[in-house]
């Protein structure tokens, strides 16, 4: 393929997903089975081509509204990519999910003490406050810690909350 058809192709997805995300502001549109598949679609298309930001919008409704099991593992795994590249909103829901546990995986507090920490790094004041309360209680995996507890609760007074 060309780079000019590949310009092309990208433009293409950017604008559906734009459009796409305008369109969730009215609730009879979302409802819509039909236009709402194509709504995915875009979604899915921008988050396929590395956009973080499409991938955490995408994963959150996938994990959230997605139907069945696989719809939450993709959901999870596009929450996974866009953390590893930074975005503190995915960072922060995989320490949730994390904590919580699934029948596949135990509760991993140390796991989810790593996922709020990079949250917290990039800005997110509730992962603060959260990591700050998982160090003061400890949990599966991780012992309680009163000094990373103050780091952390400093850390989120800094981060506004």
């Amino acid at each position: 393929m060309s780079v000019s058809v590949q310009w092309w192709w990208k433009l293409r997805a950017r604008l559906g997903y734009s459009v796409a995300r305008w369109m969730l502001q009215w609730p009879a549109l979302v409802r819509q089975p039909r236009l709402w598949q194509w709504m995915e679609g875009q979604f899915s298309r921008q988050a396929n081509l590395g956009d973080t930001q499409a991938q955490s919008f995408y994963g959150h409704v996938l994990l959230f509204r997605g139907q069945g099991l696989g719809a939450r593992n993709e959901g999870r795994r596009l929450l996974h990519l866009a953390a590893q590249a930074g975005d503190a909103k995915a960072a922060y829901q995989l320490g949730v999910l994390c904590l919580q546990g699934t029948p596949e995986h135990a509760a991993d507090a140390a796991q989810t003490a790593d996922w709020w920490m990079r949250a917290a790094a990039v800005g997110h004041p509730l992962a603060a406050r959260k990591l700050a309360d998982l160090y003061r209680k400890g949990g599966p995996g991780l012992p309680a810690d009163a000094a990373a507890a103050r780091q952390m609760d400093q850390r989120a007074t800094e981060l506004g909350l």
